[in-house]
């Protein structure tokens, strides 16, 4: 068996070659050292009622896979997720649906997939202009576009047209959790590459997206949490700063082994770690992590292999 730390060399050595010199140089010097800032969102709480979702076993859905998304809609909590069985071959992501009066108990829209056209997999859901757009991975870590007008009836617009700064398209192979947010009339992407950093493009017709840099805004490390690999699940705007929630993984006993920490930054392009580190325990891949606004602050779920619901602590 390869042992993790040449895995993770050969990983980032592919990245390597997907990118020129002047890339590498800003790989060294881009993984800034972590911000002392102030953030409502480093102390957390799991819900006695934990998993607040699961897989059924022997089902479509047996297991729970990566980042799915929830949102409050007035008195609805909606959650889209990404089900699988394993033993079911060929295995193929397929979307699935429930909603819940509290975001605690929850009840399946269907007992089947609502949407199995295509692969689905560490989907997130943007609403805008009185629809949902969804930026999920499909197969072989190739992101795409998905709309609906109500959230249940899905159409896919295709993969996502990804280009250099010069406009060329971006090397080919995996480019996955993909996470799309809306700002004054321009669309953002941030995407990773095999897990060795995330780039930002933008877009005013969702359609075509362009490098705002060709090098990676986010790298692994300085931490040894996400030395590894690193992904970003979410972009909020709080009080006058950007907050992304991230997950990695680079824990030398275990490369697997993910976790949920939050960076910080004035401008989309310039982010910093929080000094925190991980929010949550390093067990049991806490991860695939979504904050979500309850009216007395923020939930936080993490989503991968079931769902979780943490409070921000001294909430009820």
């Amino acid at each position: 068996m390869m042992s993790s730390c040449l895995t993770c060399f050969l990983r980032q050595l592919a990245t390597a070659l997907l990118i020129n010199a002047g890339v590498i140089h800003s790989l060294a010097v881009s993984a800034e050292q972590p911000a002392a800032i102030d953030s409502p969102f480093i102390a957390w709480q799991g819900v006695p009622e934990n998993p607040v979702f699961k897989g059924r076993p022997g089902r479509w859905d047996a297991e729970i896979r990566e980042r799915g998304w929830i949102l409050q809609d007035k008195d609805v909590w909606k959650l889209w997720y990404t089900g699988y069985n394993r033993e079911q071959q060929p295995v193929t992501m397929k979307l699935g649906y429930a909603t819940s009066p509290d975001g605690r108990h929850w009840k399946r829209w269907s007992e089947d997939p609502i949407y199995d056209d295509v692969w689905i997999e560490d989907m997130m859901i943007v609403r805008h202009d009185g629809k949902y757009f969804m930026f999920a991975e499909g197969a072989r870590d190739q992101a795409q576009l998905l709309e609906s007008h109500d959230g249940i009836h899905w159409t896919r617009r295709g993969q996502l047209d990804v280009r250099r700064t010069n406009g060329d398209p971006i090397e080919p192979g995996p480019y996955g959790t993909p996470t799309g947010y809306f700002k004054d009339g321009i669309w953002y992407l941030f995407y990773e590459r095999r897990d060795a950093g995330i780039w930002i493009a933008q877009s005013t017709d969702i359609e075509t997206w362009t490098n705002i840099r060709d090098d990676p805004v986010i790298v692994p490390g300085p931490g040894k949490y996400d030395a590894g690999m690193v992904a970003m699940n979410q972009v909020i705007h709080v009080n006058d700063r950007y907050y992304a929630v991230l997950h990695g993984t680079g824990m030398a006993e275990n490369p697997r082994f993910w976790c949920t920490y939050l960076a910080t930054s004035p401008d989309l392009l310039t982010w910093n770690k929080l000094a925190k580190g991980p929010v949550l325990p390093i067990s049991g891949n806490k991860s695939s992590g979504v904050l979500v606004p309850d009216g007395r602050g923020f939930r936080l779920y993490t989503m991968h292999v079931q769902v979780d619901l943490w409070l921000q602590k001294g909430r009820d």
